[in-house]
């Protein structure tokens, strides 16, 4: 076998991997089973139908092909797709139309809630890869109270602003007889910002709460009011929450017009706990493919996943679901383009 280019590819050479090459592009742009004369009509490789066929059956002997059906061509294998995504993968920079779409539409957002920003990129990531996307939001009990502040409405309502570090803005109104002077709230305030502030809601425990009372000393009824108020915020995000945008794209590839395909695949996005367990808190992109999903409703899907955050902090996750034949390159590479973007504009937020 002669030497190749690939480094550690050491049981496959140069011919194959062009075959291989050839194969997935064909399949990632078709769908259909692969057959030995389209690779050699349609990819100059020198080479004739019956050599080709017979790399064929070596690389599918690898586990890089599968052949669905005897009479049928061959398809690439999740083994195949690994490979090629790993170590052959060419970049596909995104369009300069499709780069000022992203900037513009997340940059128009620089100035919403965290929520809604994220909601947007769903949206956008959704429309311009034509997949799935779905989103995980930050579990507030991760999460620490970066602000608190009491804000007179009325004679009778205080609103109460909870901030948390990754941006999250909640609010609660609250009734008393009386409500205190502006001077009173403020000082309220600070005095709450000292006891609570960069705790998590598990950490604001027995202990504090007594505290805070004794602060509040002479307003027991405001005490009385807030502390209720304030775990219903932030028990309120306690569990992430998972939202999902262009569900009905995957049903653009015709592969999912078979009712079982169909029956999986919704199975798989309407569970929260299956979407949990598929996103990824890794650095960078994320890429699993078919059975290294491991979950049986995935198996024929392949999840790009990415997390957001605010500096060092990942927030949460945003994945694109897809069938294994997806166009692994052009997607990534929007996804990347995306990510770097809304990064940018969480970290604005969070400085203003």
């Amino acid at each position: 076998m002669s030497a190749n280019k690939w480094g550690d590819l050491m049981d496959i050479d140069d011919r194959k991997i062009k075959i291989l090459q050839a194969i997935i592009s064909d399949y990632i742009n078709t769908g259909e089973p692969v057959g030995s004369r389209t690779i050699a009509k349609k990819y100059d490789l020198g080479i004739s139908s019956a050599t080709v066929r017979n790399e064929m059956a070596d690389l599918e002997e690898m586990g890089y092909l599968e052949q669905i059906h005897t009479s049928s061509g061959r398809k690439p294998s999740d083994r195949g797709y690994r490979l090629y995504v790993d170590k052959l993968m060419q970049d596909e920079p995104v369009t300069l139309e499709e780069e000022n779409l992203i900037k513009g539409y997340l940059l128009d957002r620089a100035l919403f809630e965290v929520d809604k920003t994220l909601k947007q990129a769903m949206g956008l990531l959704s429309e311009l890869t034509k997949l799935t996307c779905v989103l995980a939001t930050p579990s507030v009990k991760k999460s620490y109270v970066k602000s608190l502040q009491l804000i007179r409405i009325d004679d009778n309502l205080i609103l109460l602003v909870v901030v948390t570090d990754d941006s999250i803005i909640k609010n609660s109104m609250i009734r008393v007889r009386t409500v205190p002077s502006g001077e009173v709230l403020y000082k309220l305030t600070a005095a709450l910002n000292e006891r609570i502030k960069n705790l998590t809601i598990e950490q604001i425990n027995l202990e504090v709460i007594n505290k805070i009372k004794s602060d509040l000393h002479g307003y027991d009824e405001i005490f009385n009011a807030i502390v209720p108020a304030l775990y219903d915020i932030l028990k309120e995000n306690s569990d992430t929450d998972v939202y999902m945008e262009g569900a009905t794209n995957m049903f653009n590839y015709p592969e999912y017009n078979d009712v079982e395909r169909a029956r999986e695949f919704l199975s798989l996005v309407n569970s929260k706990e299956y979407i949990k367990n598929l996103l990824t808190d890794e650095q960078g992109i994320s890429i699993r493919i078919g059975k290294e999903n491991f979950l049986p409703e995935a198996k024929d899907c392949s999840i790009i996943s990415a997390s957001y955050k605010i500096g060092d902090k990942s927030l949460g996750s945003i994945a694109l679901i897809g069938p294994t034949r997806i166009p692994y390159s052009k997607v990534t590479s929007i996804m990347s383009k995306v990510m770097n973007e809304l990064n940018e504009v969480l970290r604005f937020n969070t400085d203003y």
